[in-house]
């Protein structure tokens, strides 16, 4: 099986950093929910803290597809270095 080409090599970089970008957004968003009870007359209870996780990643992604915070751009940028794709 040939490799693959240098074009679908700069795009699964390019989308490994987006992922990485928003890997790294969950996490950080997560730690806002940190201590929050889930509890009273208008929360979701147990369910609202077993699905927060998810919350937590959906925001992530989409925060990503809006222009992120600026890490993909480096951490792509050093991954194409590390390839020999600059």
């Amino acid at each position: 099986m040939a490799p693959p080409s240098e074009d679908v090599q700069r795009r699964r970089i390019a989308q490994a950093a987006q992922d990485f970008e928003s890997s790294f957004l969950s996490v950080m968003i997560s730690q806002m929910f940190t201590g929050l009870e889930a509890d009273g007359p208008f929360s979701g209870g147990s369910g609202e803290a077993t699905f927060r996780s998810f919350l937590s990643d959906a925001m992530a992604r989409q925060i990503t597809r809006s222009g992120g915070v600026g890490l993909a751009a480096p951490v792509q940028a050093e991954m194409l270095k590390l390839q020999g794709l600059t």
